[in-house]
């Protein structure tokens, strides 16, 4: 399950990055690449959503556990 997590953020950073290379790169042809940037976010949305709905999953069906540490104290 960890090492699911560390993939899964791993994943959210590299298209991140790649966002940002689709934006500082000027093709040649002098289209925009708007849309591979606009993918490449979607792409981040996404798995981070993933990541969202399985630790919810995982915190309902009991495979992780609050710690009970509490805010202020």
């Amino acid at each position: 399950m960890k090492y699911l997590a560390i993939v899964a953020f791993v994943a959210v950073v590299a298209s991140l990055a790649a966002a940002l290379v689709f934006m500082l790169k000027k093709p040649a042809d002098g289209k925009s690449s708007g849309h591979k940037m606009a993918f490449a976010l979607a792409v981040r949305v996404a798995i981070s959503i993933l990541i969202f709905v399985s630790i919810l999953l995982a915190w309902k069906f009991g495979y992780i556990q609050p710690t009970g540490i509490r805010a202020g104290q």
